[in-house]
């Protein structure tokens, strides 16, 4: 039967932070997988380069239709590693100090062609400290979104198609947040000056490869699956939150271990299947998917998943979203107790 066209409200608080407080009572060996990964630089840098390679070769010797299928088979998988990477910058995973993981997510940008490395951090740590709280959780689709898209598999189709657009747009709605500061500007001005040159240097196939790379790595592509794998509703109960346990972890920084991930965000992709090792009672009971591509055509076949099938709730840390909000209430969940 065709669900409501609704997000699923919630009453209970966000599922993080009380299973972090249980794992590292039961296990606080886990405080030592917290930390940084500064090998993940070097990673950026070989990605970061192996594209632009591959950008100056498609633009010298293919033609238009192989240009697709290599954004679709390899440029997709590289760009959706530099948006892991991207991510880990955002909670600071890569270095301790804050100035060169913004350096590094801005680099990790360059072949994502559009800017949003600085911007995704804003509202990514948003979405930690308050999931599904509609007017704090950019996450989440908008509720116009939902409303356009509906449950048919043209409409969803589309929505992957255009993932990154309707991404873009989500902000607006999260007034607590400004559009734009120094580091966003920055962004902006370097990932323009950045295509220009491309387009210029390597020409305009080079360019619309990395833009076709773009929209394959977050879209419609098994890669694409994992917007749905984090947080969409999939089985019956209350669980809001999945992990990903399949191959592609080993190409994508392990970003399916989401459970993991929200349960402890100070902890770099190269331990999260640690995690999940020390304390295996913790994820035992939760349902969990293998497969990028199963999921994918479920979602597109399935009437019953749709956008809306979201948890939202009003409230924020316990606080209602009408009552006053301190500085010291405005944390991460399930951060602060793991540092």
């Amino acid at each position: 039967m065709v669900s409501h066209d609704e997000f699923a409200f919630s009453t209970a608080p966000e599922p993080h932070r009380k299973r972090t407080k249980d794992i590292l009572r039961r296990h606080p060996e886990v405080r030592a997988l917290i930390g940084t990964n500064p090998n993940t630089f070097g990673w950026t840098v070989v990605i970061v380069a192996g594209q632009l390679a591959l950008a100056a070769f498609v633009a010298a010797r293919l033609s238009w239709w192989l240009v697709l299928a290599l954004a679709f088979c390899v440029g997709a998988f590289a760009n959706h590693a530099l948006f892991v990477i991207i991510h880990e910058c955002a909670h600071k995973l890569v270095f301790r100090r804050k100035v060169p993981n913004i350096l590094t997510a801005m680099f990790a940008n360059l072949p994502l062609f559009v800017p949003g490395a600085l911007s995704f951090q804003k509202y990514h740590l948003k979405h930690h400290a308050f999931q599904g709280v509609y007017e704090l959780d950019a996450d989440l689709p908008s509720r116009w979104e939902a409303r356009l898209i509906g449950h048919s598999v043209l409409g969803k189709s589309l929505w992957l198609l255009l993932f990154p657009i309707f991404q873009a747009l989500r902000p607006i709605r999260i007034k607590e947040v400004p559009l734009f500061d120094r580091w966003t500007t920055l962004n902006l001005l370097v990932q323009v000056g950045f295509d220009i040159a491309v387009y210029f240097v390597l020409g305009p196939k080079a360019l619309v490869y990395l833009a076709l790379s773009l929209f394959f790595s977050i879209g419609l592509h098994p890669l694409g699956a994992r917007w749905i794998q984090r947080h969409f509703i999939t089985t019956k109960g209350d669980q809001e939150t999945f992990s990903y346990y399949g191959f592609l972890n080993a190409l994508t920084f392990n970003v399916g271990y989401h459970n993991e991930h929200h349960d402890f965000p100070s902890v770099p992709w190269n331990h999260l299947p640690r995690i999940r090792a020390a304390a295996p009672e913790a994820y035992q009971d939760l349902s969990y998917h293998r497969s990028w591509t199963r999921l994918l055509f479920r979602f597109l076949l399935d009437p019953t998943l749709s956008l809306w099938s979201r948890v939202i709730r009003r409230n924020r840390n316990d606080v209602a979203l009408d009552a006053p909000v301190t500085p010291d209430q405005e944390v991460k969940p399930a951060e602060s107790l793991a540092v």
